[in-house]
Protein backbone atom coordinates (compact mmCIF):
# COMPACT_ATOMS: atom_id res chain seq x y z
CA UNK A 1 0.00 0.00 0.00
CA UNK A 2 1.01 3.64 -0.40
CA UNK A 3 1.53 6.18 2.36
CA UNK A 4 -1.74 7.93 1.39
CA UNK A 5 -4.16 8.26 4.28
CA UNK A 6 -6.73 5.49 4.16
CA UNK A 7 -9.74 4.28 6.09
CA UNK A 8 -10.40 0.56 6.36
CA UNK A 9 -14.04 -0.44 6.75
CA UNK A 10 -15.25 -3.97 7.50
CA UNK A 11 -18.92 -4.98 7.80
CA UNK A 12 -20.47 -8.23 8.96
CA UNK A 13 -22.42 -10.00 11.72
CA UNK A 14 -21.76 -8.93 15.31
CA UNK A 15 -20.06 -12.17 16.36
CA UNK A 16 -17.68 -12.02 13.41
CA UNK A 17 -16.93 -8.31 13.85
CA UNK A 18 -16.18 -8.80 17.56
CA UNK A 19 -13.92 -11.77 16.80
CA UNK A 20 -12.07 -9.65 14.23
CA UNK A 21 -11.67 -6.85 16.78
CA UNK A 22 -10.19 -9.35 19.25
CA UNK A 23 -7.75 -10.48 16.55
CA UNK A 24 -6.66 -6.86 16.01
CA UNK A 25 -6.19 -6.40 19.78
CA UNK A 26 -4.12 -9.59 20.00
CA UNK A 27 -1.73 -8.56 17.22
CA UNK A 28 1.25 -6.78 18.75
CA UNK A 29 1.99 -5.10 15.42
CA UNK A 30 -1.43 -3.42 15.56
CA UNK A 31 -1.54 -2.34 19.21
CA UNK A 32 -1.30 1.33 18.28
CA UNK A 33 -4.04 1.27 15.65
CA UNK A 34 -7.09 3.48 16.18
CA UNK A 35 -10.33 1.72 15.34
CA UNK A 36 -13.94 1.58 16.43
CA UNK A 37 -16.66 -1.04 16.30
CA UNK A 38 -20.36 -0.20 16.29
CA UNK A 39 -23.76 -1.48 15.27
CA UNK A 40 -24.73 -0.14 11.85
CA UNK A 41 -28.00 -2.00 11.13
CA UNK A 42 -29.76 -3.64 14.08
CA UNK A 43 -32.49 -5.26 11.97
CA UNK A 44 -29.99 -7.08 9.75
CA UNK A 45 -27.23 -7.72 12.33
CA UNK A 46 -24.68 -5.58 10.51
CA UNK A 47 -21.74 -4.36 12.59
CA UNK A 48 -18.96 -2.15 11.31
CA UNK A 49 -15.27 -1.75 12.07
CA UNK A 50 -13.64 1.55 11.09
CA UNK A 51 -9.85 1.61 11.28
CA UNK A 52 -7.44 4.46 10.54
CA UNK A 53 -3.90 3.15 10.01
CA UNK A 54 -1.07 5.66 10.19
CA UNK A 55 1.42 3.73 8.04
CA UNK A 56 1.43 1.28 5.15
CA UNK A 57 2.61 -1.43 7.55
CA UNK A 58 -0.41 -0.91 9.80
CA UNK A 59 -2.73 -0.85 6.79
CA UNK A 60 -1.29 -4.10 5.43
CA UNK A 61 -1.51 -5.70 8.87
CA UNK A 62 -5.16 -4.69 9.27
CA UNK A 63 -6.10 -6.01 5.85
CA UNK A 64 -4.34 -9.30 6.62
CA UNK A 65 -6.07 -9.61 10.01
CA UNK A 66 -9.51 -8.91 8.54
CA UNK A 67 -8.90 -11.33 5.68
CA UNK A 68 -9.07 -14.12 8.25
CA UNK A 69 -12.81 -13.44 8.58
CA UNK A 70 -14.37 -14.13 5.18
CA UNK A 71 -17.85 -13.16 6.42
CA UNK A 72 -16.65 -9.57 6.70
CA UNK A 73 -16.85 -7.30 3.68
CA UNK A 74 -13.70 -5.20 3.84
CA UNK A 75 -13.06 -1.97 1.94
CA UNK A 76 -9.98 0.25 1.82
CA UNK A 77 -10.85 3.84 0.98
CA UNK A 78 -8.36 6.60 0.28
CA UNK A 79 -9.04 9.71 2.33
CA UNK A 80 -9.07 13.06 0.64
CA UNK A 81 -6.13 15.36 1.22
CA UNK A 82 -7.90 17.31 3.94
CA UNK A 83 -8.21 17.49 7.70
CA UNK A 84 -10.61 14.54 7.71
CA UNK A 85 -10.62 14.17 11.49
CA UNK A 86 -11.66 17.78 12.03
CA UNK A 87 -14.35 17.36 9.37
CA UNK A 88 -15.69 14.28 11.11
CA UNK A 89 -15.68 15.92 14.53
CA UNK A 90 -17.59 18.92 13.20
CA UNK A 91 -20.62 16.70 12.77
CA UNK A 92 -20.47 15.02 16.17
CA UNK A 93 -23.12 16.06 18.68
CA UNK A 94 -22.29 16.88 22.30
CA UNK A 95 -22.27 13.98 24.76
CA UNK A 96 -23.97 13.86 28.16
CA UNK A 97 -22.65 11.34 30.71
CA UNK A 98 -24.17 11.91 34.11
CA UNK A 99 -23.13 15.38 35.25
CA UNK A 100 -20.58 15.70 32.44
CA UNK A 101 -21.29 17.46 29.14
CA UNK A 102 -18.56 16.99 26.53
CA UNK A 103 -18.54 19.24 23.47
CA UNK A 104 -16.31 20.61 20.73
CA UNK A 105 -15.69 24.14 19.48
CA UNK A 106 -18.56 23.79 17.01
CA UNK A 107 -20.99 23.47 19.95
CA UNK A 108 -19.68 26.37 22.03
CA UNK A 109 -22.66 28.16 23.53
CA UNK A 110 -24.86 25.07 23.73
CA UNK A 111 -23.55 23.79 27.07
CA UNK A 112 -26.15 23.59 29.88
CA UNK A 113 -25.69 25.66 33.03
CA UNK A 114 -26.16 22.75 35.46
CA UNK A 115 -23.47 20.37 34.15
CA UNK A 116 -19.69 20.04 34.30
CA UNK A 117 -18.91 21.28 30.81
CA UNK A 118 -15.77 19.93 29.14
CA UNK A 119 -14.64 21.37 25.84
CA UNK A 120 -12.49 18.69 24.21
CA UNK A 121 -10.65 19.17 20.93
CA UNK A 122 -9.27 15.92 19.56
CA UNK A 123 -6.73 16.98 16.96
CA UNK A 124 -4.89 13.73 16.22
CA UNK A 125 -5.69 12.14 19.59
CA UNK A 126 -8.24 9.47 20.48
CA UNK A 127 -10.97 10.09 23.03
CA UNK A 128 -13.42 12.86 22.15
CA UNK A 129 -15.93 11.56 24.67
CA UNK A 130 -18.20 10.10 22.00
CA UNK A 131 -16.79 6.60 22.07
CA UNK A 132 -18.65 4.04 24.20
CA UNK A 133 -15.57 3.40 26.32
CA UNK A 134 -15.04 7.06 27.23
CA UNK A 135 -18.74 7.57 27.95
CA UNK A 136 -18.66 4.45 30.14
CA UNK A 137 -15.71 5.82 32.14
CA UNK A 138 -17.36 9.21 32.62
CA UNK A 139 -20.63 7.65 33.68
CA UNK A 140 -18.88 5.30 36.12
CA UNK A 141 -16.92 8.20 37.60
CA UNK A 142 -20.06 10.31 37.91
CA UNK A 143 -21.73 7.56 39.94
CA UNK A 144 -18.69 7.11 42.18
CA UNK A 145 -18.27 10.75 43.13
CA UNK A 146 -21.85 10.89 44.37
CA UNK A 147 -20.62 8.89 47.38
CA UNK A 148 -16.95 9.86 47.81
CA UNK A 149 -14.18 12.09 46.55
CA UNK A 150 -10.89 11.03 44.95
CA UNK A 151 -7.94 13.22 45.88
CA UNK A 152 -5.42 11.59 43.55
CA UNK A 153 -6.38 10.33 40.11
CA UNK A 154 -4.27 8.71 37.38
CA UNK A 155 -5.43 8.40 33.76
CA UNK A 156 -3.48 5.72 31.84
CA UNK A 157 -3.79 6.16 28.08
CA UNK A 158 -5.20 9.66 28.41
CA UNK A 159 -5.81 10.37 24.71
CA UNK A 160 -7.37 13.84 24.68
CA UNK A 161 -7.13 14.05 28.48
CA UNK A 162 -10.89 14.14 29.02
CA UNK A 163 -10.91 11.77 32.03
CA UNK A 164 -8.10 13.44 33.97
CA UNK A 165 -9.63 16.82 33.16
CA UNK A 166 -13.03 15.62 34.41
CA UNK A 167 -11.36 14.56 37.68
CA UNK A 168 -9.56 17.88 38.08
CA UNK A 169 -12.77 19.80 37.39
CA UNK A 170 -14.63 17.85 40.10
CA UNK A 171 -12.27 18.35 42.99
CA UNK A 172 -9.29 16.01 42.60
CA UNK A 173 -6.24 17.75 44.02
CA UNK A 174 -3.88 15.70 41.84
CA UNK A 175 -4.82 14.54 38.33
CA UNK A 176 -2.11 12.96 36.20
CA UNK A 177 -2.43 11.50 32.71
CA UNK A 178 -0.05 9.42 30.61
CA UNK A 179 -0.01 8.40 26.97
CA UNK A 180 2.45 6.57 24.72
CA UNK A 181 1.61 8.97 21.87
CA UNK A 182 3.47 12.29 21.95
CA UNK A 183 0.87 14.34 20.01
CA UNK A 184 -1.85 13.09 22.38
CA UNK A 185 0.10 14.44 25.36
CA UNK A 186 0.37 17.84 23.68
CA UNK A 187 -3.36 17.85 22.89
CA UNK A 188 -4.22 16.80 26.45
CA UNK A 189 -2.24 19.73 27.81
CA UNK A 190 -4.00 22.10 25.43
CA UNK A 191 -7.39 20.73 26.50
CA UNK A 192 -6.47 21.17 30.16
CA UNK A 193 -5.77 24.85 29.49
CA UNK A 194 -9.03 25.22 27.58
CA UNK A 195 -10.91 23.85 30.58
CA UNK A 196 -8.84 25.67 33.22
CA UNK A 197 -8.12 22.26 34.75
CA UNK A 198 -5.09 21.56 36.94
CA UNK A 199 -4.21 18.27 35.26
CA UNK A 200 -0.69 17.24 34.21
CA UNK A 201 0.16 14.94 31.31
CA UNK A 202 3.35 13.04 30.50
CA UNK A 203 4.63 11.03 27.58
CA UNK A 204 5.21 7.56 29.00
CA UNK A 205 4.72 3.85 28.42
CA UNK A 206 3.38 2.14 31.51
CA UNK A 207 3.42 3.65 35.00
CA UNK A 208 7.15 4.12 35.53
CA UNK A 209 7.44 7.86 34.78
CA UNK A 210 8.86 9.93 37.65
CA UNK A 211 5.80 12.20 37.87
CA UNK A 212 3.47 9.20 38.00
CA UNK A 213 5.47 7.56 40.78
CA UNK A 214 5.79 10.77 42.80
CA UNK A 215 2.01 11.28 42.91
CA UNK A 216 1.27 7.67 43.93
CA UNK A 217 -0.53 6.03 45.58
CA UNK A 218 -3.76 6.99 43.84
CA UNK A 219 -7.35 6.85 45.02
CA UNK A 220 -8.55 6.11 41.49
CA UNK A 221 -6.96 4.93 38.25
CA UNK A 222 -8.62 5.24 34.85
CA UNK A 223 -7.26 2.87 32.19
CA UNK A 224 -9.16 3.26 28.93
CA UNK A 225 -6.81 1.37 26.64
CA UNK A 226 -7.11 -2.14 25.14
CA UNK A 227 -7.69 -5.59 26.63
CA UNK A 228 -4.13 -6.90 26.20
CA UNK A 229 -2.35 -3.93 27.84
CA UNK A 230 -5.01 -3.83 30.57
CA UNK A 231 -4.07 -7.38 31.48
CA UNK A 232 -0.34 -6.69 31.21
CA UNK A 233 -0.65 -3.66 33.52
CA UNK A 234 -2.81 -5.33 36.18
CA UNK A 235 0.00 -5.61 38.76
CA UNK A 236 1.30 -2.09 38.03
CA UNK A 237 -2.19 -0.62 38.41
CA UNK A 238 -2.63 -2.47 41.70
CA UNK A 239 0.71 -1.09 42.88
CA UNK A 240 -0.31 2.46 41.95
CA UNK A 241 -3.58 2.28 43.95
CA UNK A 242 -4.15 2.71 47.66
CA UNK A 243 -5.83 -0.22 49.43
CA UNK A 244 -9.53 0.29 48.82
CA UNK A 245 -8.78 2.34 45.72
CA UNK A 246 -10.83 2.10 42.54
CA UNK A 247 -9.83 1.17 39.00
CA UNK A 248 -12.10 2.08 36.08
CA UNK A 249 -11.09 -0.11 33.15
CA UNK A 250 -12.34 0.26 29.60
CA UNK A 251 -11.33 -0.06 25.98
CA UNK A 252 -12.47 -3.68 25.95
CA UNK A 253 -15.25 -5.50 24.16
CA UNK A 254 -17.96 -7.27 26.13
CA UNK A 255 -16.45 -10.54 24.90
CA UNK A 256 -13.14 -9.60 26.56
CA UNK A 257 -14.37 -8.50 29.98
CA UNK A 258 -14.19 -11.94 31.63
CA UNK A 259 -10.56 -12.35 30.62
CA UNK A 260 -9.65 -8.88 31.84
CA UNK A 261 -11.56 -9.26 35.11
CA UNK A 262 -9.89 -12.63 35.75
CA UNK A 263 -6.47 -10.97 35.59
CA UNK A 264 -7.51 -8.34 38.15
CA UNK A 265 -9.39 -10.75 40.40
CA UNK A 266 -6.18 -12.75 40.71
CA UNK A 267 -4.57 -9.52 42.02
CA UNK A 268 -7.22 -9.12 44.73
CA UNK A 269 -9.64 -6.77 42.96
CA UNK A 270 -13.42 -7.07 43.48
CA UNK A 271 -16.04 -6.17 40.89
CA UNK A 272 -18.06 -3.13 41.94
CA UNK A 273 -19.92 -2.45 38.71
CA UNK A 274 -19.95 -3.18 34.99
CA UNK A 275 -21.30 -0.82 32.33
CA UNK A 276 -22.15 -1.87 28.78
CA UNK A 277 -22.50 0.55 25.89
CA UNK A 278 -22.89 -0.82 22.38
CA UNK A 279 -20.28 -3.60 22.06
CA UNK A 280 -18.04 -2.11 24.75
CA UNK A 281 -17.62 -2.82 28.44
CA UNK A 282 -16.39 -0.70 31.35
CA UNK A 283 -15.41 -2.40 34.62
CA UNK A 284 -15.32 -0.65 38.00
CA UNK A 285 -13.07 -2.59 40.39
CA UNK A 286 -11.99 -2.08 43.99
CA UNK A 287 -8.57 -3.03 45.24
CA UNK A 288 -8.59 -5.14 48.41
Amino acid sequence: MTEDAVQIIARGPRAVAEAAAEAIDADLMLEGVTYSILEEDEDHDVWRIDAFPTSSEEADGLVAALAGFPKLRTLVEKLADADWLAMALSGLPPVRAGRFFVFGAHDTGRAPVNTVNLRIEAGAAFGTGHHGTTVGCLYAYDQLIKARSFERVLDVGAGTGVLAIAAARTGSAKAVGTDIDGPSVRISRENAKLNQADARFVHASGLGHRLVRQAAPYDLVFANILAAPLIALSQDIKGALKPGGVAILSGLLRTQERRVFAAYRSRGFRLHRRIHRDAWATLVLRRA
